[in-house]
């Protein structure tokens, strides 16, 4: 048969086509599924089994960890580690698993919200408490998916001076990125927490003012939260520390009490690409 095999190839070559036996069909691709539609539960009801679950909206190093901690120590709050539920996909293998879903009234992003609620719901129940708190700050970039899934949602948005943020995230890895590539990646985040903050409603939260008056700020929160307001979060054990000098919180074992943060940087020390907005978040003036 090699005569045939060189046959078809030259044909192929000259031609375009190819010769096969008759018969001898290649099976149909599926078409392509479509985008699915995100949208609010049908039932919330039965479709969640979290109830106002509480999101911490903020850029990378700008002291998440801290509030983390600092929540995680009331006694109605669970404040795990980042979950990035948000990345956690849901696939149809076939058009008739897609279609069988959408018989129950569910496409693609209904089960991936199913999904994460689920994982997040048993979390919580295994914690004992009442709310979770998610602190992913990539979360910020998701944040109107987030409200939709879940429409009794709280948020809270954690600001910090943005040339601090860079300089930290730098720090963190100065191998990884320039002090300039820290800003300008460091800027992605900043400018997802400030469209969040301009499209939902919550708290705002900075980080020097929580590092500089703890009980004030923990108040306001726990009065957003409609909970009151405990002690034990100012003194929230071996979870979280502060260095002095950085004001960045490392994962250690001491016990944890909040430190005043790092000083803010002179404005003629601020990136000229952070500098629209610092003047946003009230930084520059």
């Amino acid at each position: 048969m090699n005569w045939q095999r060189k046959m078809n190839k030259a044909l192929v070559r000259f031609t375009g086509f190819q010769i096969e036996r008759a018969g001898k069909k290649a099976p149909a691709a599926e078409a392509p599924l479509p985008v699915p539609e995100t949208r609010a539960p049908a039932d919330p009801a039965i479709d969640r089994l979290l109830e106002a679950p509480v999101f911490l909206l903020s850029p990378v190093r700008s002291g998440s960890t801290l509030l983390r901690s600092i929540l995680n120590a009331h006694s109605a709050l669970h404040a795990p580690h980042e979950l990035h539920v948000r990345r956690l996909r849901v696939q149809f293998d076939t058009n008739l698993a897609a279609k069988a879903m959408a018989a129950l009234g569910h496409n693609q992003a209904d089960l991936e919200h199913l999904l994460w609620d689920r994982v997040l719901h048993r979390e919580l129940v295994r914690s004992g408490k009442r709310y979770i708190v998610d602190k992913t700050p990539a979360n910020a970039f998701a944040h109107q998916r987030i409200a939709t899934c879940w429409p009794d949602a709280r948020f809270v948005f954690l600001l910090r001076h943005p040339a601090s943020i860079a300089t930290s995230w730098h720090e963190a890895g100065p191998d990884k990125r320039t002090p300039a590539e820290a800003a300008a990646d460091a800027l992605r985040y900043m400018k997802a927490v400030q469209r969040a903050r301009a499209a939902l409603p919550g708290l705002t939260v900075r980080y020097e003012e929580l590092s500089a008056e703890p009980e004030r700020v923990t108040r306001e929160i726990c009065a957003f939260l409609e909970l009151e307001w405990e002690p034990g979060m100012l003194s929230y054990g071996e979870q979280a520390v502060i260095e002095k000098g950085l004001g960045d919180w490392r994962d250690k074992i001491r016990s944890g009490t909040v430190q005043p943060a790092r000083e803010l940087p002179p404005a003629d020390q601020v990136p000229d690409v952070l500098k629209p907005i610092s003047r946003t978040w009230g930084y520059l003036t």
